[in-house]
């Protein structure tokens, strides 16, 4: 099950200048969900900022952990910005699991708007005591 922290940056719905990203886990263990990018977080004019598209991508990732029972952080985060995302748009979000060892897990993460690609990521969480 996926949980939320209200005030959270990447998907509290109570926090209007955050992501606001909706997910759900599918059956297949993947996440899947959305943003929709809006004036406040651009960086080009008109276009969302790499690091709002580089948040979304590790908060799927990070949910996608958590839902799972896990408690992890984030200690690696590797980006691949592909295309802009527009403001006004929504930015369609999937995370998945790649592979765990010990503590450490390896997941990736796909972003696109409009049909296109626009962001890619590789994480990498390790899991730590609650």
């Amino acid at each position: 099950m996926i949980t939320h922290h209200e005030l959270c940056f990447g998907c509290g719905q109570a926090n209007l200048f955050g992501l606001q990203l909706e997910v759900d886990q599918r059956e297949d263990g993947v996440v899947a969900g959305r943003f929709f990018v809006k004036q406040d977080h651009q960086g080009p004019p008109g276009h969302a900022h790499g690091g709002i598209l580089a948040t979304a991508l590790d908060e799927a990732m990070a949910l996608l952990v958590h839902a799972s029972g896990v408690h992890a952080f984030t200690t690696g985060l590797e980006i691949r910005l592909r295309a802009p995302a527009a403001v006004g748009a929504f930015v369609e979000i999937e995370a998945r699991r790649e592979s765990q060892e010990g503590r450490r897990l390896e997941l990736s993460a796909v972003a696109a708007s409009e049909g296109v690609e626009v962001a890619t990521a590789r994480g990498t969480f390790v899991e730590v005591e609650r």
